[in-house]
């Protein structure tokens, strides 16, 4: 195996050894198979191609300080997952498929996986797409579940430091009752304009606002919204956003801190009122928001003066990825440890 830069590792793709395979045909799922291959066959017909039948999840798998790897949180994956399926009319995958899928990648590729203290995780990439043919606008009858990895460093270049973005008002991610609470690839699709936009004029990321108003915020590029202040955890409430299993989680972590949790429509005004805000997900964990720039109105929000992570989003980091790697007891049970 090449000599692997650890620490400056990019969040992008890189080639493991094995992928996990599965197929529905005929009313059910096949057995799994392990495949060296980096492609896929699949019909100029299949529906992942014209229709959007395509769903995904991004998982992490960490090399704790005792040599032991744990995948974060499963199960919610699997949740998650089963309901993109059932809002794009995908066979679900079974949380016991799901499940041997996700262990068998990390073992088949546990060379991949970071060491402990190195920043960077193994990322998991499940995959569930159409297969089957159709030229008229209806789901597939065949179906693929596909899982790879690839060691990962921080989605943002900036790691846990401070990032600027950007309210782009022009744009909208999801319509209110179309399929933003899902993790569908058509919402990224649609996002992409504003987001590389953001990037040339010197933003790691976008916010996005509700898209029926232009009143409240909504997501944060590929990432959940959060704020805090005083002794308030605050993040939006919207039929259009994605549950991030990384938010769900801090909100317990702020729970436990003795926080009080505010899931409710957040006023795009009331940037200005917050002592930290940042953006939450999986790839990124956490990234702080140093400053909010509404490209429309040009109103300037500025946070972390001082050029440091706020106090509470400093502990919630460490707490979590303490429980990520070990160092912290898994009091919830989020860790899977594979043996």
């Amino acid at each position: 195996m090449e000599n692997i830069d650890w620490k400056n590792l990019p969040f992008g793709y890189f080639k493991a050894d094995y992928n996990i395979r599965c197929y529905w045909r005929e009313g059910e799922w096949g057995k799994i198979e392990i495949s060296s291959s980096e492609t896929i066959n699949i019909h100029i017909a299949a529906t992942c191609l014209h229709y959007g039948q395509e769903a995904f999840e991004g998982m992490k798998a960490f090399k704790g300080k005792d040599g032991k790897i744990r995948i974060f949180r499963w199960e919610e994956n699997a949740k998650r997952m089963h309901n993109s399926a059932d809002a794009s009319m995908m066979a679900a995958v079974p949380n016991n498929l799901f499940k041997e899928a996700i262990v068998k990648a990390v073992k088949l590729n546990e060379k991949y996986v970071p060491p402990f203290g190195s920043g960077a995780s193994l990322y998991i990439r499940p995959l569930l797409i159409g297969t089957g043919p159709q030229v008229g606008v209806k789901p597939a009858k065949e179906f693929m579940f596909l899982v790879f990895v690839g060691p990962v460093g921080p989605y943002f270049k900036e790691g846990f430091n401070p990032v600027s973005i950007q309210i782009a008002r022009d744009y909208d991610r999801a319509a209110p009752l179309g399929t933003g609470h899902v993790k569908l690839g058509g919402n990224y699709a649609s996002s992409l304009k504003a987001s590389e936009r953001a990037h040339d004029e010197g933003f790691s990321s976008v916010l996005f606002l509700d898209a029926k108003e232009k009143k409240y915020i909504d997501e944060c590029g590929p990432a959940n919204f959060f704020a805090i202040k005083g002794n308030s955890y605050i993040t939006p409430d919207s039929t259009s956003i994605l549950p991030s299993i990384t938010n769900k989680s801090l909100i317990d972590l702020a729970k436990e801190m003795g926080m009080n949790i505010e899931k409710r429509h957040v006023p795009v005004e009331e940037l200005a009122n917050f002592d930290e805000v940042g953006a939450c997900g999986t790839a990124a964990v956490i990234s702080p928001i140093k400053k909010i720039v509404d490209r429309q109105t040009g109103k300037v929000y500025e946070y972390c003066k001082d050029g440091k992570v706020g106090p509470v989003s400093q502990k919630l980091y460490d707490r979590l990825l303490g429980i990520q790697t070990g160092e912290e007891k898994d009091k919830f049970g989020w860790n899977y440890i594979v043996e």
